[in-house]
């Protein structure tokens, strides 16, 4: 049965840690990619400049503006191809934001006025642009729901996982050398009691590079691979990294129950 199970979270930096136990490397690359394509989050899509005499063309500007990640709301906003108005735009589905900025001086992310204070940029302090002294900026953004696999604007953090390693020492072979600690850019193994052991607190760190196999003249060292991942999370800030688990978790359920669905009607056809 597959189960998961908490490394480390650090809210501060919006990172997380946890082990996908019993599975195998198809499913875990799904999960990847449900955290990484599935999940939506705000993100501006259309700009309507008013004015723009800075140094950057208007496509640059709005190139800059797409990639600010914005904090998301899923309870008040619908993907466009799921809300009641068919995505021609609505309060639902999408949100406008003001952009009204004379130089001299820098015109941050901060700069942009939300009619909605839960959908404002993760990242105040990003710059946008640098005007001189009568340069302007005057524009009007829509931001609206989007995924990963459309733009990666809609992404809502960096995902990736490695093999939790399986590590055995022949303590009968082993005669405490310690030329694979020598080789161990990890860190891995260790001497106790003149013997190689593994180490508990590095464990993790482990990248199967399989230098102490290699260095080891008894060949006591194996190193494999498991049946368990570990996954590192680390969100641009749209969502916490609990919320971007879950929603995957739930989108790949719902995609399952529709695959059975269409699998039973195509059967019964």
């Amino acid at each position: 049965m597959i189960e998961t199970r908490l490394l480390s979270q650090d809210k501060e930096k919006n990172k997380l840690s946890f082990v996908l136990m019993n599975s195998t490397p198809s499913f875990a690359n799904v999960v990847r990619r449900m955290m990484l394509e599935e999940v939506p989050v705000m993100a501006i899509e259309d700009i309507e400049f008013r004015k723009n005499n800075s140094i950057l063309y208007d496509e640059i500007v709005a190139h800059r503006m797409g990639l600010l990640p914005l904090t998301t709301d899923l309870k008040s906003y619908n993907l466009p191809e799921e809300c009641k108005c068919q995505g021609k735009g609505c309060a639902r589905c999408q949100l406008k934001l003001t952009l009204k900025a004379k130089g001299p001086g820098i015109v941050y992310a901060s700069d942009l006025h939300t009619r909605d204070a839960a959908v404002k940029p993760v990242y105040p302090k990003a710059p946008i642009v640098k005007l001189l002294k009568g340069q302007s900026l005057e524009l009007e953004a829509t931001a609206m729901l989007g995924k990963g696999k459309e733009h990666v604007k809609w992404s809502p953090g960096h995902v990736y996982y490695k093999v939790k390693p399986a590590i055995e020492i022949d303590m009968g072979k082993c005669d405490g050398c310690g030329k694979c600690i020598e080789q161990c850019p990890t860190k891995t193994i260790e001497i106790k009691d003149n013997k190689a052991v593994v180490s508990k607190d590095h464990l993790m760190d482990c990248h199967l590079c399989n230098a102490c196999v290699d260095s080891c003249p008894k060949e006591s060292v194996t190193v494999k691979g498991s049946d368990d991942f570990i996954f590192y999370l680390e969100s641009w800030g749209q969502l916490d990294c609990k919320r971007i688990v879950l929603e995957a978790s739930k989108i790949l359920n719902d995609k399952l129950d529709e695959f059975t669905d269409k699998l039973k009607q195509a059967k019964l056809s």
